[in-house]
């Protein structure tokens, strides 16, 4: 099991980048204004659980791999610590163009709430960039387990912390979903906000990979 060190280090991290406006965030908004609340609450709830997907699966076959190959426990560990870094700076470096962007809302064909869920587990599951995020985000905090033994104890820890990613993006999902225009007119009128709380979770993604080698 992940001890209580890591969980809060990977809630920190998962709840970072949620506060920072992505494809996800204008696809729920884009819902939930150019269709309804509800529409908007359907596609969140659909985005989680490909998230959850997606997480237990990469789990899975990074175990898999750790397994057959102990070398790669360290090598992932670095790269992942190192793209931690990498994403960081890179939310800093955009913090002032992304508050000058505007927030808005796209066109979309009005749907069945079910048909909506399913597109957001599709969407999500289907998304290079969160496979390759999960890859690499993962190994830097699988640590106990992996000094005392590969087998099921990493398998665990690497389900439990990367259920935990999506998990905590959700209910910033949820709360776009339901503020829906109200939100994406707060957000365009207060940049200033947006370009610190940006910078904010860029630092955070720094210092979360810097802790993981005290």
């Amino acid at each position: 099991m992940p001890d209580l060190q890591t969980i809060i280090a990977v809630t920190l991290a998962g709840f970072a980048l949620s506060l920072t406006p992505g494809p996800s965030m204008l696809y729920v908004l884009s819902r939930s204004v150019g269709q309804s609340r509800a529409a908007g609450l359907a596609s969140a709830l659909g985005l989680g659980v490909g998230g959850v997907l997606l997480a237990v699966a990469s789990a899975l076959g990074l175990a898999a791999l750790f397994e057959r190959a102990d070398w790669l426990v360290t090598v992932l560990r670095y790269a992942g610590s190192v793209y931690l870094v990498w994403l960081g700076f890179g939310i800093i470096q955009q913090a002032r163009s992304d508050a000058q962007q505007t927030l808005e809302a796209t066109t979309v064909t009005t749907a069945s709430f079910l048909g909506i869920f399913w597109q957001g587990v599709v969407v999500e599951l289907l998304n290079p960039k969160t496979v390759l995020f999960f890859a690499l985000f993962l190994p830097p905090f699988v640590n106990a387990g992996i000094d005392q033994g590969v087998g099921m104890d990493m398998q665990v820890q690497l389900l439990i912390l990367g259920a935990l990613v999506p998990l905590t993006a959700l209910p910033s999902d949820l709360f776009v979903a339901f503020s829906g225009g109200t939100l994406a007119k707060l957000v365009n009128q207060q940049q200033i906000i947006r370009r610190y709380m940006a910078a904010a979770c860029g630092f955070t993604m720094i210092a979360i990979s810097v802790s993981l080698h005290l």
